[in-house]
């Protein structure tokens, strides 16, 4: 048998041998990925709702004590124990006697790098965002992300006005970004220079998500104060 006889018949069963060994790395290394996922997956769930409960005593100033309430198929809000389903979560802040002093519900949208989430507080009474946080961005560092922490920008959203119209069923007007410096009314959101796309966005999220939102908290409104006094009682 000649040197080329040897290669050629020793060739396949190499390669067979290569192959079956990758594909076990392969399985080793997806068991590995699936049980990490699985390992970590509480600790994870665990930091988000701690950072949830954070923002939501930032965004909602004076309270004291939360509680999670979910919106149903008829647009009324039920107490929730546990996780809800989302985009249908709200979560109500009391102050020390169990007045509620606001909502703080998620939104979120498209920003100039991905998708932007945030949490913002409503307080029904007033009719107005009382507070705001970004939970989630990829903005441009030292630009995009000024969303997060400008002082002027976060501002806007100490009392922006989400007034409801005299059906009650939307809003008067609804928030939207206007060029820095040229803000004039209540409802309108103060830009950042150098920005503009993430303030944009900001903008547009907050008009969608308070027109959705505003209405059917303030209707509930004395739901979730009644939902208060009776779990306090009890």
């Amino acid at each position: 048998m000649t040197g080329t006889d040897q290669i050629q018949t020793t060739a396949p069963g190499n390669s067979m041998k290569m192959l079956q060994a990758m594909v076990g790395i392969g399985i080793i290394c997806a068991l590995m990925i699936v049980l990490t996922f699985q390992g970590t997956l509480p600790i994870i769930k665990k930091k988000k709702a701690e950072a949830l409960e954070k923002a939501i005593f930032k965004v909602l100033p004076g309270i004291e004590k939360t509680k999670t309430f979910q919106l149903d198929q008829n647009n009324n809000f039920a107490a929730l124990e546990g996780e809800g389903q989302e985009g249908k979560v709200a979560y109500a802040g009391y102050d020390q006697d169990g007045k509620l002093v606001g909502v703080a519900v998620e939104a979120s949208g498209q920003g100039y790098a991905d998708i932007i989430r945030v949490l913002y507080g409503y307080d029904p009474e007033k009719q107005e965002v009382v507070g705001f946080y970004v939970l989630e961005s990829k903005e441009t560092p030292g630009l995009g992300d000024k969303i997060e922490k400008d002082p002027a920008f976060q501002a806007n959203f100490s009392a922006l006005d989400v007034s409801l119209a005299d059906d009650q069923s939307t809003l008067k007007n609804k928030p939207v970004t206007v060029k820095n410096g040229t803000k004039e009314n209540p409802w309108e959101i103060d830009a950042i220079t150098g920005a503009t796309i993430s303030s944009r966005a900001i903008g547009e999220i907050m008009g969608a998500s308070t027109e959705y939102w505003a209405p059917l908290i303030h209707k509930n409104k004395e739901a979730f104060g009644l939902k208060a006094n009776e779990n306090k009682q009890k």
